[in-house]
């Protein structure tokens, strides 16, 4: 596989992961307007709460990470060596020159984050600068600046919220079939409603599970197309394919981290838990590290 045909599969098979996604919110919308009574207007009510939910994430969500992660900002006479790979870099790929931060942790790790390019944050741990070489820690930053070129920052974002919406209309739906609240032509004893109300709670209970499902599907189809621009931009899969190897070889687990946060990174920060079984692997936040090293070396 070359890298060019890799980056075309990843965008595809991401894409067709978010139709996914949209067919999955449609189709919940439609089963719990149904089994409630209310049409398309219990949507709204939900859409009104996830809205406000979008504008904060969009705009807020980088600091809550940054924040929560001890993150700190750096300038260019605190890690010259640093800086100068992270300028060079976006002068190569055309973008600006991001804020950067550095995590005070030996867990060697990175991550990007930000709502787009002009307004990205690229973050290393300590641990990662003590552990590679030039080649290397070029390989990791040309990872996260594909992340920021290729709006990757944003998509997960949006994901998030989408998965986000989906718990308030499973939430929404239970509270209203227990507790009632607001009006709608309800017949109980209609048959086809009665359908749709099993079908409404067998969706409640599993939809969310689903939605984070797919959530993580794309967050690692992400980091396989990361690996590959990266590898574009540098010219050198190897560099990268290394630091994979050694953050692999590091059992070190990065104190700061959360679930709700992992996804970012460039390996998983809970070292030592990753799943093995095929079952287990689908709540992975990352791809197999073997296979993305294998991946690499190919191209």
């Amino acid at each position: 596989m070359n890298i060019y045909s890799a980056i075309s599969a990843n965008k595809n098979k991401t894409w067709a992961i978010m139709l996914l996604f949209i067919l999955v919110i449609t189709t919940i919308v439609f089963v719990f307007s149904k089994a409630l009574g209310y049409g398309w207007g219990f949507a709204g009510i939900a859409l009104i709460i996830a809205g406000f939910m979008s504008i904060g994430s969009y705009y807020y969500s980088d600091k809550l990470v940054l924040a929560t992660t001890g993150a700190k900002p750096i300038q260019k006479h605190d890690n010259p060596q640093l800086y100068r790979i992270v300028e060079n870099l976006c002068i190569g790929d055309g973008l600006p020159t991001p804020n950067i931060y550095i995590i005070n942790d030996p867990s060697p790790n990175a991550f990007a984050t930000g709502r787009d390019p002009k307004h990205a944050v690229v973050c290393v741990t300590s641990g990662i600068l003590q552990i590679l070489n030039d080649e290397e820690l070029e390989g990791v930053i040309a990872h996260e600046l594909s992340h920021v070129k290729n709006y990757d920052i944003r998509l997960m974002g949006i994901v998030a919220i989408l998965v986000g919406f989906i718990v308030i209309l499973s939430n929404l739906f239970t509270n209203q079939l227990w507790f009632g609240g607001f009006g709608g032509n309800r017949d109980r004893n209609s048959n086809a409603q009665g359908i749709f109300l099993v079908i409404g709670i067998i969706l409640a209970i599993l939809s969310p599970i689903a939605a984070t499902l797919i959530q993580l599907a794309v967050s690692r189809k992400r980091e396989f197309l990361a690996d590959a621009s990266g590898a574009l931009l540098t010219r050198y899969p190897e560099g990268l394919a290394s630091a994979l190897e050694k953050l692999a070889n590091n059992r070190t687990t990065l104190k700061t981290a959360s679930n709700a946060t992992a996804h970012l990174f460039i390996v998983n920060p809970f070292k030592g838990k990753e799943a093995k079984q095929w079952f287990s692997s689908l709540f992975d936040t990352h791809p197999p590290i073997e296979e993305r090293i294998k991946i690499l070396r190919s191209m």
